[in-house]
């Protein structure tokens, strides 16, 4: 079990955290590394020779690959290919049940390395669908496994996803925990790998949303240091997009636009139309959060709205699409339309993670607020301080204990000023 070219390459290659285009380099297309790894093409012994140089394996490593494929080889190759081909078309479900085949194979086959990826593949797709909760047990088993410990690479995919998961939950302390460690493993990966990326992006995500803006900002820093002119395009609009989100968060709204005008110009919806769904959305919720209203804000809003519409998405994703409208109407003045959204979104806040929920209810109690409904606007801005006080989040438990002390202090002025001593008062004045 095992020798099968391109699962044994694609293995060593994420057990180095190298993406296709760091393996290929100036010899071979990301493409092609990828027709290689699902066995859609036979690699050349010159390839073979290249390639294992290029991970640095032992010549044994060759006659291995080499050898003829079992029956149990088979089935494994051919569960992967189904996996990935559901992957592609988007059907995540029935891509994590071939994943789950596949790793079942390669465990029977004593196999670790087969298993350990193709659970991972599970674990990715169980966190497309929003079964969170799973995938956090499935990566969690990973994690405990000797090979996490000892590759550096398999560690920090681990921990990122930890930290992506924890966050989808509302649990951001935890998410910053799995983060910070991924990052300390990053010391052992070559410089620009995307595994160190997307360690930083987890980490710079959890710390936002805590509101430790400051900190986030400065691993912005040490992410936009990780680029250069060989970096790919794709992955330089994914920092320009993250180091953009932080800027407006931080008020900084020129380095913000700044940021995501140059991610907008290199993500492109032809490449992976999910990651510029992603972005719009994420474009639209912090220039809304800022209260910029322009009409570059509402594009951003019909694009992620188009873009779900195309790709589908989970009910988390049409609830924060959703939740991002609401915001725009809210900050439009169409506070009727806003309260009705809002309360259709928070009827399904459980598919929420606790601070986005925690966000709905303090928004659905300002639009209340401000359409005169002041009793039933306490009711979900105390909803809102529970929410982010579970998830950790404590700048916003602040913002939504003003809300409500700002509330209760016009409802004390409005029961003085209509009180028989008020008036007494007013009479003696006069």
């Amino acid at each position: 079990m095992g020798n099968g070219f391109g699962e044994k390459l694609r293995a060593e290659r994420l057990e180095r955290g190298l993406t296709q285009a760091e393996l290929g380099r100036d010899l071979y297309s990301p493409s092609y590394i990828s027709l290689l790894e699902t066995g859609r093409r036979e690699p050349t012994a010159d390839v073979i020779e290249e390639l294992a140089r290029r991970l640095e394996l032992a010549p044994k490593a060759l006659e291995a690959w080499s050898q003829p494929v079992s029956v149990s080889d088979a089935e494994y190759v051919l569960a992967g290919l189904y996996a990935r081909q559901a992957w592609d078309l988007r059907d995540y479900a029935l891509a994590a049940t071939h994943a789950a085949s596949a790793a079942q194979i390669a465990l029977e086959a004593k196999n670790t390395s087969a298993w350990w990826n193709m659970s991972y593949m599970q674990a990715e797709c169980l966190m497309k669908q929003g079964q969170l909760k799973e995938c956090q047990d499935l990566v969690q088993r990973l994690l405990d496994h000797p090979m996490a410990a000892e590759s550096a690479g398999l560690g920090v995919r681990a921990r990122q996803m930890l930290a992506a998961v924890c966050h989808g939950q509302g649990q951001l302390t935890v998410a910053v925990g799995h983060a910070q460690e991924a990052v300390r493993l990053c010391a052992e990966l070559p410089k620009g790998s995307t595994l160190i990326i997307g360690a930083l992006r987890a980490l710079i995500g959890a710390l936002a949303e805590s509101g430790r803006l400051d900190e986030a900002w400065e691993y912005c820093q040490a992410m936009n240091e990780q680029m250069d002119d060989h970096s790919m395009t794709q992955l330089a609009g994914e920092v320009a997009w993250v180091i953009g989100n932080v800027a407006f968060m931080r008020h900084d709204y020129p380095e913000g636009i700044k940021y995501h005008e140059r991610a907008a110009q290199l993500l492109s919806p032809a490449n992976d139309i999910d990651l510029w769904a992603r972005f719009n959305k994420a474009s639209a919720a912090v220039r809304l959060s800022s209260g910029i209203v322009e009409p570059e804000t509402l594009t951003s809003i019909e694009r992620a709205e188009l873009a779900l519409s195309i790709v589908g998405g989970n009910k988390t994703d049409q609830l924060e699409v959703a939740f991002i409208r609401a915001r725009w109407l809210y900050l439009t003045g169409d506070i009727v339309a806003a309260v009705q959204k809002l309360r259709e979104i928070h009827a399904e806040k459980d598919a929420l993670a606790k601070h986005v929920a925690g966000e709905v209810a303090l928004l659905l109690g300002k639009a209340l607020k401000a359409a005169g409904e002041s009793d039933e606007a306490l009711v979900y801005l105390e909803e809102a301080q529970k929410e982010f006080s579970a998830a950790g989040a404590s700048d916003r438990v602040q913002q939504a204990m003003d809300a409500v002390l700002e509330i209760r202090l016009a409802q004390r002025r409005a029961q003085a000023a209509t009180s028989p001593g008020a008036g007494a008062a007013r009479s003696a004045t006069a």
